[in-house]
């Protein structure tokens, strides 16, 4: 099996060289580098070509947040992992909004480190339980705010379970087993939907339907 290229990207050296060691001592994955900064990741990213970026944000020279719509406009297949301190609901919407695939607190249990970088290779999974649940509130709260786009109407009662269901952070076999039906038809609903909504990936489908208020909470 193919390993996993990883950049990390940390202002702390002791914690970024333990993330490095970490993630080199596990198998599936390959650190291809380091960098301090978020002036250096964009470097680094460029030279490197890692398959994922794993970031901070609070940096100094450039922060992640800027570092990551650098890299993803260089290099929109790069996947962008979050990786901070920060529990700040706006950190969150703004690392999405920049185009990073998922977003973790460094007090993450390693085990979880590694389902959600897996995921993301995958194409299926990019934030945290906890993470999901704070994206499900703020669409809840915003839902019915404003009207209702043509392209929205469009999205069919399935199509919105769907969606709900990975706003949540459900990958396909999830969604598959919830709904009852199979991981094909789950990935044809999810290329439905990003075509719809004129979406590249699952990250802006996610962050669309938070602006929009598109869908309603799954039933459990």
């Amino acid at each position: 099996m193919k390993s996993t290229r990883i950049l990390v990207v940390d202002d702390h050296a002791l914690f970024r060289k333990g993330v490095a060691t970490l993630l080199s001592d596990t198998e599936g994955f390959t650190v291809v580098g380091e960098a301090r900064d978020g002036r250096e990741a964009v470097a680094k990213a460029q030279t490197l070509a890692p398959d994922v970026v794993l970031m901070d944000i609070y940096m100094p020279n450039m922060d992640g947040l800027e570092a990551t719509r650098r890299i993803k406009q260089a290099m929109p297949s790069t996947r962008v992992v979050v990786l901070t301190i920060s529990e700040e609901d706006q950190n969150l919407f703004e690392a999405l909004k920049a185009g990073a695939h998922g977003y973790l607190l460094k007090s993450v249990e390693p085990e979880e480190l590694f389902r959600t970088l897996r995921g993301i290779v995958r194409g299926e999974a990019f934030f945290t339980p906890s993470m999901a649940a704070k994206l499900l509130g703020e669409f809840t709260r915003k839902e019915g705010a404003g009207p209702v786009a043509q392209e929205l109407a469009a999205i069919s009662p399935r199509e919105r379970e769907v969606l709900g269901l990975l706003t949540r952070g459900a990958v396909n076999k999830e969604i598959a087993v919830t709904l009852h039906i199979s991981q094909n038809t789950v990935k044809n609903h999810l290329k439905s939907i990003m075509e719809k909504l004129h979406a590249e990936n699952r990250v802006q489908v996610v962050a669309y339907a938070l602006r929009k208020g598109l869908v309603k909470e799954p039933p459990p």
